[in-house]
């Protein structure tokens, strides 16, 4: 499945166990060896009574993520679509919180998925920049790390974000954004995955940008998102400060692989 051309590799685990996720994703992940995907992610039964589903992702290199916007909405759409569940509103467990999520429908199927990404962590951000050296970016926690960076070449994140991922200033590594203001008062952003490298669309990626665009006055708080692989809608309530993230959720194909090493 795929979230504006973030494609991950899907298991629901309540069928098919994955005894050895990590090595599953950087084995499948392959995109010349493997399937080829920007990671693996688990669907599950949730451990806690506040959430209906549970969520595990794998990055290509095999690390664990703590959050992915865009799965998070192919989540939703394969539990309606397949039958899993009925609510039009799920929970999901993430090692970042349980997010809800909103099914938008047509005709019974999923066209479009709203996800409340919660409320973003600013209070170091300030400090941060300014202790690190890297005084040109903005600093956002969407329950994984960010960096944004405002600059008229985003065509430049292949070259930047390898660096910035691993610079000490990030002990846990970061993904790097790359971002413009367009004319129509969208945001153009290319990201850099922490993982993963280049991927057509990063759904915290696009909260981030857009929560960095409002903190330096570059855009209201409400916005478009326009990333390789589409275009997000990211709204960052007054109300409640949390993040509302709404696009597509598509799937590719089906299919059966054996569990070897």
């Amino acid at each position: 499945m795929h979230g504006c051309g973030n494609d991950y590799i899907y298991v629901n685990t309540m069928q098919y166990e994955v005894a050895c996720p990590s090595e599953a994703a950087i084995k499948w992940s392959n995109r010349y060896k493997g399937i080829g995907s920007d990671g693996l992610v688990l669907i599950g039964k949730s451990s806690i009574p506040e959430a209906d589903f549970s969520m595990r992702i794998f990055n290509a290199d095999g690390s664990e993520a703590m959050m992915c916007g865009n799965a998070s909405r192919c989540i939703g759409k394969y539990l309606y679509e397949r039958g899993l569940t009925d609510k039009k509103e799920i929970r999901l467990q993430t090692l970042s919180g349980v997010k809800t999520l909103w099914l938008h429908l047509k005709d019974n199927t999923v066209e479009s998925v709203t996800v409340d990404m919660l409320t973003p962590k600013l209070e170091n951000a300030t400090q941060f920049v300014s202790n690190s050296g890297l005084s040109l970016g903005t600093f956002v926690s969407m329950g994984n790390p960010h960096y944004v960076i405002f600059t008229d070449n985003v065509n430049q994140v292949g070259e930047i974000g390898p660096v910035l991922e691993h610079h000490s200033a990030f002990p846990q590594r970061c993904n790097i954004e790359l971002a413009c203001i367009q004319s129509d008062g969208s945001i153009r952003t290319r990201v850099w995955e922490r993982g993963s490298g280049i991927t057509q669309a990063c759904g915290t990626g696009a909260c981030a940008t857009a929560v960095a665009a409002v903190v330096n006055g570059k855009a209201s708080r409400t916005s478009n998102i326009v990333m390789d692989g589409g275009t997000l809608s990211i709204e960052w309530r007054e109300t409640d400060q949390h993040v509302y993230m709404t696009g597509p959720a598509s799937f590719v194909f089906e299919g059966e692989v054996e569990l070897t090493n």
